[in-house]
């Protein structure tokens, strides 16, 4: 499939838009799509919210606005030309053919930094303070201040090292967050040698996770889920990380290897952990992840903020100003590397 390198700005074109998920939060309102049909009324917008509409309507769309694409929609494609991922991770569009073909990708990495990062402090604020332990214990009326006083110290976040394992926009913007509360920070990136993001006082390679797990106090995990990530944490990198070390996951589930994770922190081999992505969404209700005292579960909502769709739409919109205009896309995905 070739790719036209220029294209008539007045030329029309029809957007197939596709984002709907059983979470609420990650499906597109009505109200977002109507912007795009007013933004540009040139071109045809499709609405729909079901996989076997998009393999029916997508013969004929140009550009996909889509979360997720399947096989069957890319061999019913005949004129597509460009996809758009509303989110940042696009691995469930990675399969072998649409890695092969011309279709371009381009996801939304920047859009949600800045709540992951607020997330990501919050989250070692409230276990480095044992505020899940207060909660628990207000549920039950318990006055529970020797509880919290006792055990493991706490200790304040100020010269504690946060070890960030992946340096992209999200990661970019958790070190500049912790380093504003005085944690140091270093770094694992593929790309060592990239511009140094600032907060970041040092950069490893891939074969320097180990000593960043050996040394961190908080492990944060933002990477893009690629065959180098997948599985990244398990019982030997958690053998390797302190007592007193926490790890948070805001990257993908499948970064950790989830029953070695449970085994670890059943075992106390680490002091905690702050999960908002799991190998299978929604977590398992038999999980022994959810009554482990010391996990702070969240339900993959550490991206919300409340301009979220208008911010998304918004980064859409300049994209399909660009498309017209012939320009280079924004963000635009290395579909061999994975991101």
């Amino acid at each position: 499939m070739k790719i036209q390198a220029n294209l008539d700005s007045a030329m029309s074109l029809t957007v197939l838009v596709f984002i709907h998920s059983a979470a609420i939060a990650w499906t597109i309102p009505r109200r977002a799509v109507e912007r795009l049909r007013r933004a540009f009324p040139h071109h045809t917008v499709i609405h729909v919210e079901d996989e076997a509409a998009v393999v029916a309507r997508i013969r004929d769309a140009d550009v996909a606005f889509q979360s997720e694409f399947r096989p069957a929609m890319l061999e019913a494609a005949q004129r597509l030309r460009w996809i758009h991922s509303p989110a940042a991770g696009v691995g469930n569009m990675l399969f072998p053919d649409m890695v092969r073909s011309e279709v371009r990708i381009t996801n939304s990495r920047g859009i949600h930094a800045d709540p992951i990062a607020e997330h990501v402090v919050g989250a070692v604020v409230a276990l480095r303070r044992k505020l899940p332990v207060a909660v628990r214990r207000q549920a039950e009326h318990v006055w529970a201040q020797n509880e919290i006083a006792g055990g493991t110290p706490i200790r304040l976040l100020r010269g504690q090292l946060m070890g960030i394992v992946g340096l992209g926009a999200i990661g970019s913007a958790i070190a500049r967050a912790a380093a504003g509360l005085g944690l140091r920070v270093w770094a694992v990136r593929r790309r060592v040698n990239a511009e140094r993001p600032a907060g970041v006082e040092k950069v490893f390679p891939p074969a320097g996770l180990p000593r960043v797990l050996a040394e961190a106090d908080v492990i944060v995990l933002a990477a893009p889920l690629t065959a180098e990530t997948r599985g990244i944490i398990g019982a030997r990198e958690l053998a390797l990380m302190k007592p007193d070390a926490i790890l948070v996951n805001v990257g993908r589930g499948k970064l950790v290897r989830e029953a070695e994770l449970a085994d670890g922190l059943a075992r106390h081999a680490i002091a905690g952990a702050a999960l908002d992505v799991f190998e299978h969404e929604p977590l398992d209700p038999h999980s022994p992840l959810w009554d482990l005292p010391n996990v702070l579960i969240t339900p993959h909502t550490s991206a919300l903020r409340d301009d979220y769709w208008e911010a998304i739409v918004d980064l859409f919109a300049d994209n399909l100003h660009r498309y017209e205009r012939g320009e280079p896309l924004k963000n635009l995905v290395d579909k061999r590397a994975g991101y």
